[in-house]
């Protein structure tokens, strides 16, 4: 089974840096792979592991952050096989649209797969829409929310846990599916995995290697602003009398 897993690098959180004007400064941000693509690349690599002669190929489209050596070598001591990115500029901010279809343009140039596995969203902008256009841009079944997938002959079967019941299907491949943080833990890679990590396959191409069109998206990222901070009222109601319990209430009042 050739199974493509894609990831995101993005910011480490605590390095982030609010300005003045709300804006966000990632000059000193240290990538990072996304936590939820962390359950996507765990499940590829033990789905691999209990289908014999299987691959897993690792994916990821954006800008300059993906020439981060130590990320690169993080992923691969995750478990896949192969590298592959695409690093360009236009990518640099890429939204879900421009995101899915330069994975799409990358998969047609890895060549056969079998499944791609995403993460439920990335650990930016959480937008859960990537993984869901790449499987209608590969006109291929696409399913989201899985909680946990079994192989079988030419199909997969998926369970996704819903709010009062778990629901069981079997999906044909080639299939794209988006894999929620219950699936798995993702395990720390090991000494060995780390080093062997060094010597697996990194395939870096362009947009233009890949034939991926970045022109004509639907929505334009107008701006990226921390949420605005407000002043402690220091309104501090103690005791328990009538008086007081109104004077709390009154004090909710204004504020709501």
């Amino acid at each position: 089974m050739n199974i493509v897993a894609c990831f995101k690098l993005v910011p480490e959180e605590q390095d982030i840096i609010v300005n003045g004007d709300r804006t966000l400064n990632l000059e000193k941000a240290t990538p990072k792979i996304s936590l939820y693509d962390l359950n996507a690349v765990e499940a590829a690599t033990e789905l691999a592991a209990a289908m014999p002669d299987s691959k897993v190929s690792a994916l990821s489209v954006g800008g300059k952050i993906l020439e981060n050596s130590k990320a690169r070598k993080d992923i691969l001591s995750r478990g896949p096989d192969a590298l592959y990115a695409v690093i360009d500029p236009a990518l640099e901010s890429a939204l879900p649209r421009e995101t899915a279809a330069a994975l799409a343009a990358a998969v047609g140039k890895i060549g056969s797969y079998d499944l791609i596995i995403c993460g439920e969203g990335s650990g930016d902008l959480y937008a859960q829409q990537v993984g869901l256009l790449l499987g209608s841009l590969l006109s291929v079944p696409v399913i989201n929310e899985v909680s946990k997938i079994t192989a079988g002959d030419g199909k997969v079967t998926v369970e996704r846990t819903l709010e009062t019941e778990v629901e069981v299907l079997e999906v044909p491949l080639p299939a794209v599916v988006c894999v929620t943080a219950d699936i798995n833990t993702p395990k720390i890679p090991s000494m060995k995995a780390i080093l062997a990590a060094g010597k697996k396959p990194i395939t870096v191409w362009s947009v233009t290697d890949i034939g991926a069109s970045t022109g004509g998206a639907p929505v334009v990222m107008q701006s990226i602003l921390a949420p605005a901070q407000a002043d402690r009222k220091k309104v501090i109601v103690e005791g328990d009398s009538d008086d007081k319990v109104a004077a709390f209430v009154e004090s909710l009042r204004k504020v709501l």
